[in-house]
């Protein structure tokens, strides 16, 4: 049986409702504290933005913070200019700091790590700069990133910003396929792979993975480098014509100095596509100045991020968290940011804590998806190792129910480490609504207020806002300095997709354009905003609107439940009926005392409309490869209905085994 003093004293000592403040010891060395930040940037908006401006070095000083003159076109910090890899990286060398960590790098197997201090990473971020310029690269070329999680990505990174030539990171664990789609639709002819990395102790061949998605481009690809991650564990694949040896090409510009180039606050710095689970993929634009000053305003405000710090972000650079508080927020600020190769689990279930407590790391920012896994394995992992150092802990990418919530903070903080739970998204560039650690208290399950300067709102299908308590949509009424610019080569699709259900599209002025997001949320009398997960994971039940997010916290919060997903199935009276697919903690069984007290848990939570018409038990959920269940194939399984593309799942062989339970019952 699991341990049963756990979950009992932890909710016993962690009441639900309970407002948590900041520790008094957070608050004294914060970098915000002030409470009147708030009331700050809504008197002195947009010229607030400066702020974030000022965390850069600027080559030319921008004359105006916002241009609104053609929304939803905005324009942040005109006519000045910089450079991010020198705000990343040059700056801190040039302020005695060349010797201080940059990045720290832990490979999978437990003997590998690298450490790069300023100096080192700016010799190699010149010298692959330098190797990409001789390859053809020029100002404002896409250079595509299809790599795991190894040092050479970010200085890949930084070494195109430095050149001016745009990135456009794929994900490594993207199929071939979708490899081939990006590549095609940003017309990008330089990429930049590796050989292989390691999963769970075993090498990937990422090469080959590589070779039959550039079969797929449409294009000549001039140039392709190739990082040897594996040596002698590698596949024995030659280079083709027209690839190259990572660290051959690094050694043959050895000590090259490259000037950074000078970039207009609205020059792209990089394109990042959303997932194409559904349709063609956007190619979200990000923009130098006001993406990167957004990126280190927000690790400086909301992660406490200081030079001196160990700061962990354990998402995948492949991802928009990765870019914005991994790479260019933390390198922003000088600090030192942890890059991880592998799995929370390998060699066993208390890597993150052994890595935490070996580098000293001061915040950690993950996942609730990782959270879950943490409490199901147990607390005894944690336990095993002095997680003292840490200062601050974080999630992002999705809603925290409130259980998660009070377990990472009891059993990982301590009960002395604020927690930051963020919403935001590839669009926005980086966080929209959290808590300021050392201003706001915390409330288990709610994000919070919007952060300073962000004009956030929800509000009814006409627009209106709704009152406290009730479901609405999540609206941003002011533009920010972190927002995309538009959707590459379609600016018409940015308009339909981002800017059309409440705003006055025929409208020259700034202030009838509203963004919409597509997601659902409540607002509480305190303005904390709690995101219940998309407008299409909102169930329509006898009328009555459902957010999936809320039904899952209420079965994640029934003893024996690990993780849960909701959907909407077709129901003759009731139009919608939900049903939840579970999976039970170790040592418990999905039988019918189990499925009675979910049902019960979720009437007791939120009330008998929201009672489950199915509860279903399964080992696994179906999860694209970047950790999002697809909800689409559970709504197929419950209507019966034939199964949409299942290609983008990580174990599409968990589908016909649901399939099977669902046909049985």
């Amino acid at each position: 049986m699991p341990d049963q003093d756990a979950d009992p004293e932890l909710e016993a000592r962690l009441p639900e409702g309970e407002v948590f403040e900041p520790p008094e010891s957070f608050v004294e060395q914060a970098n915000v504290s002030d409470p009147d930040i708030y009331d700050e940037f809504e008197q002195n908006w947009p010229e607030c933005w400066e702020r974030a401006a000022d965390h850069l070095s600027w080559d030319e000083e921008y004359d105006t913070v916002l241009d609104d003159s053609n929304p939803p076109f905005y324009e942040w910090f005109t006519g000045g200019e910089l450079n991010a890899s020198y705000n990343c990286i040059d700056r801190h060398v040039e302020d005695g700091r060349g010797d201080e960590e940059a990045l720290e790098w832990v490979g999978e197997p437990t003997d590998e790590t690298r450490t790069y201090t300023y100096s080192e990473l700016q010799r190699e971020v010149e010298e692959f700069a330098a190797a990409l310029r001789d390859r053809g690269v020029e100002e404002d070329d896409i250079v595509t990133l299809y790599m795991p999680m190894i040092p050479e990505l970010p200085i890949a990174m930084l070494a195109c910003a430095r050149i001016g030539a745009p990135h456009s990171v794929v994900f490594a664990g993207f199929s071939a396929d979708a490899l081939a789609t990006r590549m095609n639709s940003a017309d990008s002819e330089y990429l930049v792979t590796c050989d292989g990395y390691y999963r769970r102790g075993d090498p990937l061949d990422h090469l080959e993975k590589t070779n039959e998605g550039l079969e797929g481009v449409e294009h000549e690809v001039s140039d392709v480098v190739v990082v040897d991650r594996l040596g002698d564990d590698g596949f024995g694949h030659d280079l083709a014509a027209n690839q190259t040896d990572y660290d051959d090409l690094v050694a043959e510009f050895e000590g090259a100095e490259v000037e950074p180039v000078p970039r207009d606050a609205e020059d792209m710095l990089f394109l990042m596509y959303t997932s194409g689970t559904t349709g063609q993929p956007k190619g979200v634009k990000h923009t130098t100045g006001g993406y990167l000053s957004y990126a280190a305003w927000t690790s400086h405000a909301v992660l406490d991020v200081k030079p001196e710090d160990t700061y962990w972000c354990s998402a995948d650079i492949g991802w928009i968290t990765g870019h914005s508080y991994i790479v260019y927020g933390p390198l922003a600020l000088g600090t030192t940011s942890v890059m991880y190769e592998g799995t929370p689990d390998y060699p066993d279930k208390d890597r993150l804590w052994e890595i935490v407590e070996e580098y000293d790391v001061n915040q950690l920012y993950t996942a609730p998806t990782a959270i879950r896994a943490f409490m199901k394995w147990g607390k005894e992992y944690p336990d095993q190792h002095d997680l003292s150092s840490l200062r601050l802990l974080g999630t992002v990418g999705e809603p925290i129910n409130p259980r998660a919530w009070k377990w990472y903070y009891t059993h990982i903080g301590d009960e002395d480490c604020p927690v930051v739970d963020t919403w935001w998204q590839t669009e926005t560039g980086g966080m929209m609504v959290t808590t300021l650690p050392a201003v706001n208290d915390m409330k288990p399950g709610s994000a919070g207020p919007p952060l300073p300067g962000i004009d956030a709102n929800i509000v009814d299908t006409t627009g209106e806002q709704v009152g406290a308590g009730e479901a609405g949509y999540l609206t941003v009424n002011n533009p920010w300095p972190g927002m995309l610019r538009t959707l590459y080569d379609n600016d018409e699709r940015f308009i339909d997709e981002y800017w059309t259900e409440y705003s006055d599209t025929d409208s020259s002025d700034a202030d009838d354009w509203v963004y919409f997001p597509e997601d659902g949320a409540t607002v509480d009398e305190d303005g904390y905003i709690t995101v219940l997960g998309r407008v299409d994971d909102v169930i329509n039940v006898s009328g009555h609107r459902l957010g999936t997010m809320e039904i899952e916290s209420a079965i994640v919060g029934v003893e024996g439940v690990a993780e849960a997903a909701v959907v909407g199935g077709d129901h003759e009276l009731k139009g919608e009926a939900v049903y939840a697919y579970v999976i039970t903690e170790d040592g418990y069984d999905g039988d019918e005392d189990l499925r009675e007290r979910i049902i019960a848990g979720v009437e007791d939570a939120i009330g008998p409309i929201a009672r489950p018409e199915e509860v279903v038990f399964t080992t696994e959920l179906p999860k694209t490869r970047s950790g999002k269940i697809m909800r689409r194939l559970l709504e197929d399984i419950a209507n019966g209905e034939t199964l949409g593309n299942t290609s983008t799942l990580r174990n599409p062989e968990v589908v016909e085994d649901i399939q099977s339970k669902v046909s049985n019952d």
